[in-house]
């Protein structure tokens, strides 16, 4: 999701948006905090609370990239409130596959704060349903993948070479890509697998892989940086997805643009993103023997490797910002609109059509 608010504030400014980042992550002042636990939450929080108010002060519009857990309380609701108290219109950007069991803990917190939004957009249908249930109606706005930066370029004759670039975390379960993939040495010995994430099973894993047998074969690659992600994805034959909870990964997007055919599970909202044996192919989650059948089916048929890679390829057009930015400025005027009874109806109305339009000068 950091990716994704890096990559959409670069987008806006370049629309002619001026756009103010206001990160939930700020560097620790002084820096020796960031070693103390508990407190150094305290002294990122503060600050932060500090600027979302600056901010929805001076903006004409507050674009609030959500997620479940702690991250909606501590960060997410402080940035409605603060643009429902100041009279600023709030689109709030919903994320993240464990929304259905958020909601189901915690629906007496979010649904209040919820309604203080002006807009509730969601990358997919999967979403869109979720909060359905629960009487909340929301706009799908999908992600973007910038083409610009992920694209496919020829692949020579080599052994296969395997990615996965999920967090090192129970949900994306990484052990059964690593099961699937020591099937996948058995019938393709030079294969490799590159892991590329941080995160607290770092530990399990690695000894995981010793104990397989196939620690020599696979690379875990720590944080791979966001200018350096599309040459991984050019350097691979076939990306892994494992996870358990999954809304709508970016990750799919990247490596379906980088030409590289894609096997993940099909939880969540990953089959409204792809389809069954036409983009990708989808294997139930905690399967490694049917992950692994489908990665040796790709890897053993050429033709089915260059058809979902020409399939990913359409698919991933339909997600590139030519595409998307009409569909989240016409989410912005409306928000706009909607909230006219709280602003000055001609501001908004001005506002809203300059936004639907090309976006031009405004503040968001």
């Amino acid at each position: 999701m950091a990716n994704q608010t890096r990559q959409l504030a670069r987008l806006l400014a370049e629309a002619g948006c001026r756009v103010e980042l206001v990160q939930v992550n700020g560097p620790y002042r002084p820096a020796c905090v960031g070693r103390v636990p508990g407190l150094r939450a305290v002294f990122r929080l503060v600050p932060y609370l500090f600027r979302v108010w600056r901010a929805a002060g001076r903006a004409d519009l507050l674009h609030v990239m959500a997620n479940s857990g702690w991250s909606w309380h501590l960060f997410a609701a402080p940035a409605i409130w603060a643009g429902a108290l100041l009279r600023t219109p709030v689109v709030v950007n919903y994320r993240g596959g464990e929304a259905q069991a958020f909601l189901q803990r915690s629906a007496k917190y979010v649904l209040p704060t919820m309604s203080r939004a002006s807009k509730l957009i969601v990358p997919s249908g999967f979403l869109r349903r979720i909060f359905a249930g629960h009487g909340i109606c929301a706009e799908i706005v999908p992600n973007i993948v910038d083409l610009t930066r992920f694209f496919p370029e020829p692949r020579g004759n080599r052994s296969p070479h395997l990615v996965v670039t999920r967090n090192l975390e129970e949900i994306y379960d990484l052990p059964t890509a690593i099961r699937a993939f020591t099937r996948v040495r058995a019938v393709s010995p030079a294969a490799r697998l590159t892991i590329a994430g941080t995160g607290p099973c770092r530990t399990a894993l690695e000894n995981l892989c010793a104990r397989l047998g196939v620690a020599d074969a696979v690379s875990f690659a720590g944080r791979v940086e966001n200018e350096a992600i599309p040459a991984l994805y050019r350097s691979a034959d076939l990306m892994l997805n494992p996870s358990t909870v999954d809304n709508m990964p970016i990750s799919l997007l990247e490596a379906m643009a980088s030409g590289v055919p894609v096997v993940s599970t099909d939880v969540g909202g990953i089959p409204d993103l792809v389809r069954n044996g036409e983009t990708a192919l989808l294997v139930p989650a905690r399967d490694p023997d049917a992950m692994a059948a489908a990665a040796i089916r790709v890897i053993s048929d050429p033709a089915l490797a260059r058809s979902l890679v020409a399939a990913g390829l359409e698919r991933a057009r339909a997600y590139a910002w030519p595409r998307v930015k009409p569909e989240l400025f016409g989410a912005y005027a409306r928000a706009l609109a909607d909230c006219g009874h709280r602003t000055e109806a001609a501001a908004a109305d001005r506002i809203a059509r300059r936004l639907a339009h090309e976006g031009k000068d405004q503040h968001a």
